[in-house]
């Protein structure tokens, strides 16, 4: 009985190789491409810095803000400048006093300017407990980030919360007619 194995066929084991590369190749070169791409890196520092505001994880927003006299921040109609200013006066003490908090970023929009700057605006989302009271809220920001090295950092942050609708006037008191 002969041996029913058939001869072995070299050109489609070739064929079959190099079509694995280029299929391979062109998943690599996605890949490569998208973590390459600066906007998806500021969207990243930016949700970093979400979390790290939500989790009170001062390390982590430590790494997402640039840690020097660049950082401005106007929040609430209130500035600080720099990263000394914004995190001791404003953001620790703020995060002491929240509990529960969930603070989401949305609709984030990048634009690149050259290779080392970037802006983007985003919605803002954030609910707490501070005391007692649960606050719900959100608005609309701005960030200036500078690539650092390999790292996107924050130099400037701008935020803000919808305006409240005006109290009603009080309605004027009946005045007494006179007969």
């Amino acid at each position: 009985m002969r041996n029913s194995v058939r001869p072995f066929n070299s050109r489609k084991i070739v064929a079959c190789a190099a079509l694995a590369l280029v299929v391979g190749a062109g998943v690599l070169y996605r890949t490569t491409l998208a973590a390459h791409d600066p906007a998806e890196h500021v969207v990243e520092a930016l949700k970093q810095s979400a979390a790290g505001f939500e989790r009170g994880d001062m390390a982590l927003l430590n790494k997402v803000w640039a840690n020097d006299e660049s950082v401005t921040v106007f929040e609430s109609g209130h500035a600080n400048y720099g990263w000394a200013d914004y995190r001791d006066n404003h953001l620790a003490p703020e995060m002491k006093e929240m509990k529960n908090t969930k603070y989401t970023l949305s609709d984030i929009k990048v634009k690149m300017a050259g290779a080392t700057t970037a802006w983007a605006t985003f919605k803002y989302a954030i609910s707490a407990d501070i005391g007692a009271r649960r606050v719900d809220g959100g608005g609309l920001g701005t960030a200036v980030l500078e690539r650092r090295g390999q790292q996107w950092q924050i130099v400037h942050w701008h935020s803000s919360a919808p305006r409240r609708a005006p109290a009603a006037a009080a309605a004027p008191s009946p005045t007494p007619h006179k007969h």
